[in-house]
């Protein structure tokens, strides 16, 4: 197979779509963990958004109120996480897995989503339908006469360039506001933060609501920007990828960017080799061994400084 007929424009292109859900995924998981908070309900989060995103679309016949079906969702989903482990200090990882199930179920395919599928649209399976109304592609000009770049770069949903404006928005916020100071030292150094006056409590909340925020715009992508359809498990994991992307971004907004487009890159190259007669089953596993692979490249770099520390 001709390494020129893998590595051109439209694999970057590629990258980029498959990068965006886990970007918006990996950034609500960040705003969690640097309040101190592992949420690994991510995917459930990222699911159940995608669902109300098509349920709203399909009630309205517009893709704005499908969005905003999918941050209430993932709203919901914020506030089970913060009323069981904020609130009631429950087990973050028990949490985190039993709100997966709820949304998904054990396959992705059960849960209130598989339910809400059979009393609403009458499956179990895929929900399509010409009421519901895909997210916007833009188009912009000026990169017409850019070759190369300009066909990477142009003719996407809004959420992947939202998506980059929201990652230098999280940098700034988390390191050059007072409330993502705040927000850092919930989960750094909490002590000293309630004696500053500033409530833990609030600041792990606001992290919370966050996430839901973020993890709903991912499943709004999904549904309706990436594809225009529901359809059960569609997550794919990539919840767990964008933990994943969050270890190796090492929780921050640019280093979690440029992490995703490695697990995004990983994911085009499977859909393409796919495409070129490698069969789905292998091609499939392609972005699962890349974050094996990754995590175990960190967690040799780890055990290599404790080692350096402690010799």
């Amino acid at each position: 197979m001709p390494f020129a007929e893998l590595i051109d424009a439209k694999l970057f292109s590629s990258m980029l779509r498959m990068a965006t859900p886990i970007v918006l995924v990996a950034l609500g998981g960040i705003m969690t963990s640097q309040a101190g908070i592992l949420n690994i309900s991510l995917e459930g989060t990222m699911l159940l958004s995608a669902f109300f995103a098509v349920f709203g679309s399909y009630l309205f016949q517009s893709a704005f109120m499908g969005v905003i079906f999918a941050i209430l969702a993932g709203l919901l989903m914020s506030v089970l996480f913060s009323i069981f482990v904020i609130k009631l200090k429950a087990d973050e990882f028990v949490i985190g897995i039993a709100l997966n199930i709820f949304a998904g179920g054990l396959t992705g395919a059960g849960g209130l989503t598989g339910y809400l599928s059979q009393i609403i649209f009458q499956t179990k399976g895929s929900i399509t339908s010409d009421r519901i109304t895909s997210l916007p592609k833009w188009h912009l000009p000026l990169l017409d006469a850019v070759p190369f770049f300009g066909e990477i770069l142009n003719d996407h949903s809004m959420f992947i360039y939202l998506s980059w404006i929201l990652v230098g928005l999280c940098y700034y916020f988390l390191y050059h506001t007072k409330w993502g100071m705040w927000l850092r030292a919930a989960g750094e150094h909490a002590e000293a933060l309630e004696t500053a006056g500033v409530s833990v409590l609030h600041m792990r909340y606001l992290s919370s609501t966050l996430c839901g925020i973020f993890c709903a715009l991912a499943g709004a992508h999904l549904s309706l920007g990436y594809l225009t359809m529901y359809a059960p498990n569609m997550s794919a994991g990539r919840g767990w990828i964008a933990i994943a992307a969050s270890i190796l971004g090492k929780n921050n907004p640019i280093g979690v960017f440029g992490a995703s487009l490695i697990f995004g890159f990983a994911d085009g190259t499977g859909m393409r080799l796919q495409g070129m007669g490698l069969p789905s089953q292998f091609a499939l596993m392609i972005p699962y061994i890349v974050t094996i692979l990754v995590l175990f490249f960190v967690a040799k770099q780890q055990l290599r400084k404790f080692k350096i520390k402690h010799s």
